[in-house]
């Protein structure tokens, strides 16, 4: 008889608590449940609030009638995603910009999260991570799933094997090379949790620094619709070297309402090598493996999204969500607060008050003003002390939840 047992995933217990949005959820859900008639506004999650574009919905409802026959009906998916999304990216996304990416260097996927999530699974588990802090918690918590961090130290709030680059107000939020020098290394800009960037000049700068070092830049670009200053590059590839030291994801959820749809892309080009080893191949070997390629009606959606009539939609949108940016982060500086973001990316992140910790002061704001927003200490220890909202709401609760805010008189 067989004494011992099935092993789980060890790197999954050193996780600490739950995924940071699972954890407001449930605070959020007890509170309204307490309290029946008090009326929330969620500022917290980076949902988007308005329904998709008119030209969107158009592609969708068309295949979906496809489906509905026989000549036109599809099945399976390309798993690299079918040639009119492929070539839509290619000539929109870079060859406007004057990037050199071909369509073979795109993969569809179901989502810059999932992206974010399973790229690390193509690099050797030895290897070096450095994030910026604070950070997107997925970057992190996959790399802990795949025992790539070290131990936990709970005073600290960090990994042994995590290479932090603090990024605060001192710094202007700008991130540092680090004095380690890493293997793989995670920017996100416009950046999540801070809305701040970086000019076109100083990610050159990181393209210089990952070739000299031979590191991959695992470069999320989820936010670059909001971008609004001309010095700012909208895809990694716009600076040169890119191509030997870059992998670029992608999504529709933020720049096109997609969030319940699910669609977005990598870009992995093939001068983009370890030794003789192939990324692009790797992650085609990966993503063929392990994917099913996202829905035909999605993609359909997706390919929308580059239609003449869909850009002009989607610029209306993302000026309301940043008209909401604007609303949070003047009316927050009217009242006293400190603020940053809201110019280049949909989040305001702003200092908390004195003497009161980001998980206070989302209870305070919960309970006394009804509104969620995002703690900071829930993207790194650098997170503490300050705390993030979001301009994905509809316009007129951002208004009333402004105005709740400022009623406190913090």
């Amino acid at each position: 008889m067989r004494i011992d047992m099935v092993k789980v995933n060890e790197n999954y217990q050193k996780l600490p608590g739950s995924y940071l949005f699972s954890t407001i959820a449930r605070k959020v859900n007890a509170y309204s449940e307490a309290n029946p008639d008090k009326k929330m506004i969620r500022l917290g999650i980076g949902d988007v609030t308005q329904p998709l574009a008119p030209a969107i919905i158009e592609a969708m409802h068309k295949a979906v009638d496809e489906m509905a026959c026989a000549e036109t009906f599809h099945g399976y998916a390309p798993d690299l995603g079918y040639e009119f999304l492929r070539s839509a990216i290619v000539k929109n996304d870079y060859l406007a910009r004057n990037c050199d990416i071909a369509v073979d260097e795109i993969f569809v996927s179901d989502g810059a999260k999932s992206d974010s999530g399973n790229i690390q699974e193509i690099f050797a588990k030895n290897n070096r991570i450095a994030v910026c802090d604070p950070v997107y918690p997925v970057y992190v918590d996959s790399n802990v799933m795949a025992g790539r961090t070290g131990t936990y130290d709970a005073v600290s709030e960090t990994w042994s094997d995590v290479i932090y680059m603090p990024c605060t107000m001192e710094n202007d939020f700008v991130p540092e090379f680090p004095r380690e020098t890493p293997d793989l290394i995670y920017l996100c800009l416009p950046n999540n949790p801070t809305g701040t960037t970086i000019t076109k000049d100083a990610l050159q700068g990181w393209v210089d620094y990952a070739n000299r070092c031979k590191a991959v830049i695992i470069y999320d670009a989820a936010y670059e619709a909001y971008i609004s200053e001309k010095e700012v590059a909208h895809s990694i590839y716009e600076c040169e070297g890119a191509r030997t030291c870059a992998i670029e994801l992608k999504s529709f959820s933020k720049n096109a309402g997609f969030t319940g749809v699910r669609l977005g892309y990598a870009v992995v080009p093939k001068d983009l090598k370890c030794g003789d080893v192939s990324l692009n191949a790797m992650w085609a070997r990966r993503h063929g493996t392990k994917f099913n390629g996202a829905p035909y009606i999605v993609q359909r959606a997706g390919e929308a999204v580059y239609s003449e009539e869909g850009k002009a939609q989607l610029k209306e949108q993302v000026a309301y969500y940043m008209r909401n940016a604007a609303v949070i982060k003047n009316g927050l500086t009217e009242a006293g607060y400190t603020v940053f973001g809201g110019v280049n990316a949909p989040y305001i992140w702003l200092k908390t008050p004195e003497g009161m910790t980001s998980w206070a002061f989302f209870d305070y704001l919960l309970e006394r003003a009804n509104v969620v927003g995002t703690p900071g200490a829930g993207f790194g220890p650098s997170g503490e002390g300050y705390f993030r909202l979001t301009a994905f709401g509809a316009y007129e609760n951002t208004i009333a939840a402004l105005e709740r805010i400022r009623k406190l008189g913090l």
